[in-house]
C-alpha cells in the first residue's frame, strides 16, 4: 500500500506543476481615443424607380421597359457615364383583389431600380428632376459620400490614435509612472459612421420637376474613427 501511494504522488506532481498559473504581466494602462474629421462631399448616389401596372405579365413589362429606358436615357444625357448607372433590383409579379373569401387577378406590377453615381454634385437636383419628369415613380433617398473616403478615415484614425496616446500620456503622468511601450492598439468600426440618406418626398419632386431641378444641400460629411490604446508602464 505504501508503493502505490508513492506512485500516485509522483504521477500527480506533473499535473500539478502544469496548473500553476502563468506569471502576471506588465502594468498597463487603456485609453480611449476618438477623432472627426469633417469634408465637403464631392460625389452623391441617388436610387431611382419606375413601377407599371398593366392586364397582362407581358405589357407590364413593356411598359416598365419603355418607362424605365426613357428614365436611363434622360439620365446619361445629363453627362453621366455610362457605369454611372447600375440596376439594383427588378421583379414582375402579379397583384390580387380579395373580397368574400375569394382571390380575383387584378393585374401585374413591373417594378425597375437603378442606382446613379453622380461625380459633379452640381448636376444632382438636374438628374433628380429629368428622372421624375420622364416617368420615374420613385426616388428613394440621395446620399453624399467621398470619392477619396479611404484617405479621410485614414487620417480620422491617425488623429484617434494620437488622441489615444495622448491620453495615456495624461493616465502615466497622474499615476507617477512611465510608459516602456504600446502593448495594441484596437480600431472600433461602427457602420452607422457611413453616409446617410436623405429622404425625398415624391409629392414634392413632381411637383418641381416640371418647374426648377430640386434644390439639394450637400452640406459636410463627417468621419469619424475610435480605438482602444493598451500601452506597458512602469
Amino acid at each position: 500500500m505504501k508503493v502505490c501511494a508513492l506512485a500516485f504522488v509522483l504521477a500527480a506532481s506533473p499535473a500539478l506543476a502544469q496548473q500553476a498559473p502563468p506569471p502576471p504581466g506588465p502594468p498597463v494602462i487603456v485609453t480611449t481615443g476618438e477623432a472627426t474629421v469633417k469634408r465637403a462631399p464631392d460625389r452623391a448616389w441617388v436610387t431611382i424607380g419606375a413601377e407599371s401596372r398593366a392586364r397582362t405579365a407581358a405589357e407590364a413589362q413593356r411598359l416598365n421597359t419603355d418607362a424605365m429606358t426613357a428614365v436611363i436615357d434622360r439620365i446619361k444625357a445629363a453627362g453621366l457615364p455610362p457605369d454611372a448607372v447600375q440596376t439594383t433590383g427588378y421583379n414582375l409579379q402579379p397583384e390580387f383583389d380579395y373580397a368574400n373569401g375569394k382571390q380575383t387577378l387584378r393585374g401585374y406590377v413591373a417594378r425597375n431600380q437603378v442606382q446613379v453615381r453622380i461625380d459633379m454634385l452640381a448636376k444632382t437636383g438636374d438628374v433628380i428632376s429629368a428622372a421624375v419628369a420622364t416617368g420615374a415613380t420613385s426616388v428613394s433617398g440621395v446620399r453624399f459620400d467621398l470619392k477619396d473616403r479611404d484617405t479621410v478615415e485614414r487620417e480620422a484614425l491617425r488623429l484617434a490614435v494620437q488622441d489615444a496616446r495622448g491620453r495615456a500620456n495624461y493616465a502615466a503622468t497622474g499615476a507617477g509612472v512611465t510608459i516602456e511601450r504600446v502593448i495594441r492598439v484596437e480600431e472600433h468600426r461602427d457602420m452607422a459612421d457611413g453616409p446617410r440618406p436623405m429622404p425625398m418626398n415624391m409629392a414634392m419632386l413632381e411637383s418641381r420637376a416640371a418647374q426648377a431641378p430640386v434644390p439639394v444641400e450637400a452640406g459636410e460629411i463627417e468621419v469619424r474613427a475610435r480605438v482602444t490604446m493598451t500601452v506597458a508602464v512602469r
